[in-house]
Parts: C-alpha cells; structure tokens; sequence
C-alpha cells in the first residue's frame, strides 16, 4: 500500500486494517467471512447467500478479468463489501466489458484494497466470523472510536431471516440453459419436466442447471404456500440457496415444505435449501465458527465412497447428530466432517449443502441435477 489510506476495516474487539479504497465510498457493516475461490469473484459478490457478509478474498488476483453482465447471479451486488490483498488491476480477458471498481462503485459497493489478509483470515479461524465496519473515505480521516462501536451494535446473522430481502417479488418462469461455446446461453424449448423452485436467493447459474436438466422452470418467492407450489402442479420441488439464519427463514417455509412433502413429490434442496429441507423433517441447524466458503471444498459422498470437490457457501449447518431416524446422511465435508447431504430413505428426497452449479467451482457434482429429472421422470 502506497500513499494515504483511504480505507478502514474496524473489528468488533478493536482490530483496524488500513487500505485503499476502491468501488464506492461510505460505510457498511457486516459479518466478515473469507473465500478461498482462485475464479469467480463476480459471482461470489452477486450471489444472494451473502447477504450480510463483507468477503474477504485469499486470492490476490482480483479485479484481473474485469466484470460482465453474464456471469452476474443476480440483478446486484448482494455481498456487502470486499476486501482484497492487492488494489484491481486493470482487467485483461476477452469477455471483459467494465473494470471491477467503476462496476462496484456504479452499485453502491465498498472494496478495500492492500490488506494482508492472510492475517485477516487468521484471525477469522480463530476467533469465528467477526462483525465489522468498512468505511471508504476519500480524504482518509476516519472516526476509529465510531467503527468499532458500529462494529459492535451488528447484531449479526443468527435470528436473522434475510431471504425475505434477497427474494423474487413475483413469481416468474425460467427456460435459459448453461454457458456453452461458441452459442452462450441458449433456451430449453423443448422441457420434460415441470419444477417449482423456491426462491430463498436463488443463484441464476442453479436455474440453468435445472433447465439444462431438461426442466421447465417456475420460481415462486420464498413466503410462497404450499398451496401456492401444488396448485402449479409440478413433478418436483426445488429449494434454492439462500442467506441468513435457516431457523429463522423456517418460521414460514418450514410448514411449506412440510405439506410439499406429504404430497410424495421429487424434492432436492440446496445450501439453505437443503437446511430448510432438514428443518422440515426434524433436525436442526447450528451457527459454525468461520462456515465454508470457497470453490475447492472435498465432499465425500458416503454412499459411493466417491469424493467431489465442491464450491460452498454457508456459515450454519445441519446438525447430523439430530437426523432424524429414516433421514440418512449422504455427504460429508473431509475438511471439518460437517454434514453436508441428506436423503429420505425410500423417496426422491434428497439435498445437498454445497453448490453442484459450480458458478464459481468445479462441475463435479452437476450429477445432481440430473438425479433429480431422473426422480421426476420414474
């Protein structure tokens, strides 16, 4: 970091990191988390599950392949802020058509450059995901003593049911199907199946992927009713991804899914979606230290033996020890043996806590998928 600093990352027990700002200036507090990922920081900050989150990124690299409407998972910027190792550079990638800091700045988003997050990420596995305050001011004059108050006051995501801020206001049809060379993205115009997806902050890269699964898509908000969900009469059900507190969103989808389930539909679920899907049939979900975010998690799937590496997102897991009897647990991760899949033993009920879509990540798992339309199908 060269010059005077611009930025300022105060943590609730007093630490302060100085940098330079980048993207637009205020100030914004959050719980702090860190992500692995080597790719995908465009996705990472427009995906719904960030809600509340500022992101610190371990990979320096970023801002080097500038931004581009494609690879946005939602309408905005989600995330609430990122820090970064080194300032952006200046993008270099033929899909390129926006640097990072003018695209963060457009959308009200503060970035935070010349931070040893190494260190960051340290004390984040140490110490659990602390609540902090970003400010980005040009003049660099910061009121340290006020940052960290605001810091404390965060009242943090348990209890906090954010997939009511993140959801569709309506509900609305999908037919677009992943990336592909040389055509981008094409339309599933000939669909076998009809699924409803509950939108808790769904990520648009998991609707291509039920689309190029050969699904006929419908999105529905996530206060939707069952009801609502079995009057379109699908052939399956889907649970999106999403952020904040799984028991606190469970308030009202809990008894959604329930009746769903008694309807003996396909149901598959993921990340929130899997939690709520948990909820529903009796275990129950737990706030983790630091959570899982990064695009190189191994995930070992239990019945098979197989082992996937996956993308994750999530700072609360199921608690595998109140599964239910009939409930079995199908994936672990190898990094903490948290749980990370579950099925209902004689139904196609099944969910998984990572992201099969891959946006950003490996495609090992978008097998997933395709179970499902398999499901739909028998």
């Amino acid at each position: 970091m060269t010059g005077t600093p611009t930025a300022c990352l105060a943590l609730a027990d007093g630490t302060i990191f100085y940098g330079m700002g980048f993207g637009a200036t205020g100030e914004t507090t959050a719980e702090l988390c860190f992500n692995t990922a080597m790719t995908g920081y465009q996705e990472i900050m427009t995906d719904p599950s960030y809600a509340g989150q500022v992101v610190t990124f371990t990979f320096p690299h970023i801002g080097n392949t500038g931004v581009n409407p494609e690879d946005d998972e939602t309408a905005e910027p989600v995330a609430a802020g990122m820090v970064v190792k080194w300032d952006p550079t200046r993008a270099s990638n033929w899909r390129s058509v926006e640097e990072l800091g003018p695209w963060l700045a457009k959308r009200n988003r503060i970035g935070m450059g010349g931070v040893d997050t190494r260190r960051l990420t340290r004390a984040i596995r140490q110490q659990g995901a602390p609540h902090v305050a970003l400010s980005h001011r040009a003049d660099g004059k910061f009121d340290i003593a006020a940052l960290v108050a605001k810091a404390r006051a965060f009242q943090g995501l348990e209890g906090l049911d954010l997939a009511k801020e993140v959801t569709c206001a309506q509900s609305y049809r999908w037919n677009e199907m992943r990336w592909a060379w040389p055509d981008g993205y094409t339309s599933q115009d000939n669909p076998r199946h009809k699924v409803v997806a509950i939108d808790f902050g769904a990520k648009r890269n998991i609707l291509r992927c039920l689309a190029s699964a050969g699904c006929d898509v419908t999105v529905l908000p996530a206060t939707a009713t069952a009801q609502d969900v079995l009057a379109l009469k699908p052939d399956g059900v889907f649970l999106s991804n999403g952020p904040g507190d799984p028991a606190a969103t469970g308030v009202y989808a809990v008894p959604m899914i329930k009746e769903v389930l008694a309807a003996d539909l396909p149901v598959f679920g993921i990340c929130l979606g899997h939690q709520m899907l948990a909820l529903a049939l009796g275990a129950k979900t737990i706030k983790m230290n630091h959570g899982h975010h990064g695009a190189n998690h191994p995930v070992k799937d239990r019945e098979t033996g197989k082992v996937e590496i996956t993308s994750m997102n999530h700072g609360f897991t199921v608690d595998s020890q109140t599964l239910p009897a009939g409930v079995t647990e199908t994936h672990v991760s190898l990094f903490d043996g948290s749980n990370c899949g579950i099925r209902v033993a004689g139904k196609p009920i099944f969910s998984v806590q990572y992201h099969p879509e891959a946006s950003p990540g490996p495609q090992d798992s978008y097998y997933l998928f395709e179970r499902f339309a398999e499901a739909m199908r028998a």
